[in-house]
């Protein structure tokens, strides 16, 4: 078996599932567990994201969006020499993964025809459904329905922990500037780790909202997981973005409790990690966030904190 995953969620599974030396090609944001590195990536992205602040980001992706350019290119010769019998990509977010028909076309180029699984999840349960069907495409049903079934135990273990008290009013943003609140599985998360999530809709798309809506929403907890930023450069986003926007100096003075955290490993990616995220949030809405908890999974920020990296 020739597998090729372009959806990094679906990466972590065929690892978890033993089948890593099956891999032939990944796309760019595959970079978990550590082995799958070593596999050829067949997908770059069009938009130089690495060296931008959210705002250019933005700007240019809408720019592609609304030319009906693509996002990532599809490295065909690449693809052709990998020689996949076996491919794993998605139909769920055309801003995060090569379009349906960029992968048709590049499978014209393959000498027989591969099988294809397309996931759409739209929830956290459908994420775990989806790991016991990939265990089942790829010839591991058993090991994929366990995997799955230890994914649902921790959820129903997260869900009873968090079952009484007040749950905090919470407020999830995807990206910074505009902003974007969480959507898809992330509501949900919150409220399966004790919250409630003031502004995202379960099962719908993540989507752009108002400052207005932002500042009305008053929330006691802001989980900052703008995809694709670590840490680290959400920080310094952050820096950047309270020195010339007053919506965000006035949220970051009048916000309770504000916390990044790595958002491509444990809210982004649909894939098995979303289970860490969720438990990740249950320790933060509880207060219960270990001290000391690696600062790149997530940490507790303050407005002095950011005026503090004003100067990096």
């Amino acid at each position: 078996m020739r597998i090729c995953s372009l959806i990094p969620g679906a990466t972590e599974v065929v690892a978890m599932l033993g089948l890593t030396d099956h891999l032939v090609g990944i796309s760019h944001e595959c970079d978990y567990p550590a082995p799958v590195r070593q596999v050829p990536v067949m997908v770059e992205p069009v938009v130089e994201h690495e060296t931008m602040g959210s705002t250019d980001i933005d700007r240019n992706v809408k720019t592609l969006v609304s030319s009906n350019l693509p996002l990532y290119r599809l490295n065909a010769r690449a693809f052709a020499d990998a020689r996949p019998d076996t491919i794993l990509t998605q139909d769920l977010c055309h801003v995060c993964a090569v379009t349906p028909d960029q992968l048709r076309h590049a499978i014209q180029s393959l000498p027989s025809p591969p099988r294809l699984m397309t996931l759409n999840p739209a929830s956290l349960f459908d994420v775990i459904d989806d790991v016991e069907r990939i265990g089942a495409f790829l010839g591991e049903p058993v090991r994929g329905r366990d995997l799955a079934q230890s994914l649902r135990t921790r959820v129903a273990t997260v869900r009873g922990k968090s079952t009484s008290g007040i749950r905090p009013r919470v407020l999830c943003l995807e990206w910074l500037s505009p902003p974007y609140v969480g959507g898809h599985w992330v509501p949900e998360m919150v409220n399966v780790a004790g919250g409630e999530d003031v502004l995202g809709k379960f099962g719908q798309s993540s989507r752009q909202v108002t400052w207005d809506q932002v500042h009305a929403a008053l929330p006691d907890i802001v989980v900052l997981m703008p995809c694709g930023f670590s840490v680290p450069r959400t920080v310094l986003e952050l820096s950047a973005l309270s020195r010339i926007d007053k919506d965000w100096s006035r949220a970051l003075i009048s916000w309770p409790k504000i916390y990044a955290v790595d958002a491509n490993s444990y809210f982004s990616r649909p894939g098995p990690r979303l289970l860490d995220g969720l438990e990740l949030l249950t320790a933060i809405f509880s207060g219960n966030l270990s001290p000391n908890l690696d600062h790149a999974v997530a940490r507790e920020i303050t407005a002095s904190h950011i005026l503090a990296n004003q100067s990096l």
